[in-house]
């Protein structure tokens, strides 16, 4: 069975563009994959954090992975900073990288840009989280497009690693969304949601209220046309509606234009608001049971344990492959 990582930052809440671009996929993937589902942590302190309101954002994020469905005796779910070998093999990779081709990441440019006060680790970040897939020999990793760039370089790091040392990596592929690959805000179309956005009606997140969502939606900025059809470059709003029901019911752009044929805005907003809402409301419950929760601790220590067996043969791998510590007799 192939197996399948991805990584979330427990940084804010989750969006409704995180989700569809994200945590849908992983309930998918985790009937046919062997998937190792990781919060990391690490990452998220490449920008300044309150430790409280972290761990507080750990907590809920893992309990978010499970209320979307995900099976804690089908994948294994973990918090980063729990498995050391992550750490240690992310500086393995950043002494294989190159100061070059780590500047030229568009996150890091964006992030950097007029701070010289910037940190280090968003600079070296790339090859912590080429550490977190390489470890687990990682078959396909599903993300958005926006990190089709980061999943590039994993690869030639791989590459450039077993070339140099060893054949330890398994070269991992990319898995966008068949819908809903980007998001945008409902504010402003032609941007992605963001959940640092500042303008809260443009983003929906996991965690808001029903009503608040249904609000935000019917508020969308759309067109004056009045025809719902799906056309990204002269109806971005309306597009970007169409494309949100498409992903959490299953229904193609094509079937939703027809349903919407002899519809108004207001009927096709109101519509995507109940089919946004019907889709949310069964996670939301099942995220209040879990929070405060001994299932979600439980699940969170077995996960790290499972995770370390994993990741602790290919991090032996790559000390031995670079020559590191005493070779054990």
């Amino acid at each position: 069975m192939k197996r399948i990582f991805s990584g979330v930052q427990p940084t804010g809440t989750v969006t409704l563009g995180n989700y569809i671009g994200a945590f849908k996929q992983f309930v998918e993937l985790q009937y046919d994959y062997d998937c190792v589902f990781c919060i990391v942590d690490q990452h998220a302190i490449t920008m300044p954090q309150d430790r409280l309101e972290l761990r507080k954002s750990i907590k809920s994020l893992a309990a978010l992975y499970l209320a979307a469905g995900i099976d804690p005796d089908k994948a294994t779910l973990f918090v980063q900073s729990e498995v050391p070998a992550h750490a240690q093999a992310g500086w393995m990779l950043t002494c294989t990288a190159s100061i070059g081709e780590l500047e030229r990441m568009t996150q890091y440019k964006d992030k950097s840009a007029g701070n010289a006060a910037v940190s280090a680790g968003l600079l070296t970040y790339p090859p912590l989280m080429a550490a977190d897939i390489l470890l687990y020999q990682t078959d396909i990793v599903p993300v958005g497009d926006d990190q089709k760039q980061h999943i590039e370089l994993t690869r030639d790091l791989a590459e450039r690693f077993n070339k140099r040392h060893n054949d330890v990596f398994t070269l991992p592929d990319i898995r966008l969304p068949q819908n809903g690959a980007r998001i945008m805000a409902l504010q402003d179309p032609n941007k992605k949601m963001s959940k640092s956005d500042p303008n809260k009606k443009s983003t929906i997140t996991l965690l808001d209220d029903l009503k608040t969502i249904e609000k935000k939606i019917k508020s969308a900025v759309t067109d004056s046309e009045g025809i719902v059809r799906f056309d990204k470059e002269n109806k971005p709003g309306i597009s970007n509606l169409l494309t949100i029901e498409a992903a959490l019911t299953d229904q193609s752009i094509k079937s939703l234009e027809a349903k919407y044929a002899d519809a108004g805005y207001g009927e096709f907003k109101a519509s995507v608001a109940k089919a946004v809402t019907d889709h949310l409301k069964p996670i939301q419950e099942r995220y209040n049971e879990l929070i405060n929760s001994e299932e979600l601790d439980r699940v969170l220590d077995e996960g790290a344990e499972n995770a370390s067996k994993i990741a602790n043969k290919t991090l032996k791998k790559m000390e031995n492959a670079m020559g590191l510590g005493r070779k054990k007799r």
